[in-house]
């Protein structure tokens, strides 16, 4: 398979760990603007994860009618049951 042949083929991915390492240099403001970019990216990926994760449970509600019902019935027992 060719998902195999590219697995073992460790070259590749040592090139990109020494780039990486080259890359940052010694200079701490290099450094600093690096890991706000990465918080930024790592807000944006999160911030499209839910987007995404809520767009998946809308459709499974409107896929299964019945499991919404029944949750929803549910919920509505423990909310009767609770005691303040």
């Amino acid at each position: 398979m060719p998902d195999r042949e590219s697995r073992g083929d460790t070259s590749k991915s040592k090139s990109r760990s020494d780039d990486r390492g080259t890359d940052r240099g010694t200079d701490r403001g290099t450094d600093r603007e690096a890991s706000r970019e990465t918080e930024a990216e790592r807000r944006r990926r999160r911030a499209q994860f839910l987007r995404e994760l809520t767009e998946a449970r809308e459709l499974r509600d409107r896929v299964q009618p019945r499991r919404v019902k029944t949750a929803r019935l549910r919920h509505a027992m423990r909310m009767r049951t609770f005691r303040w």
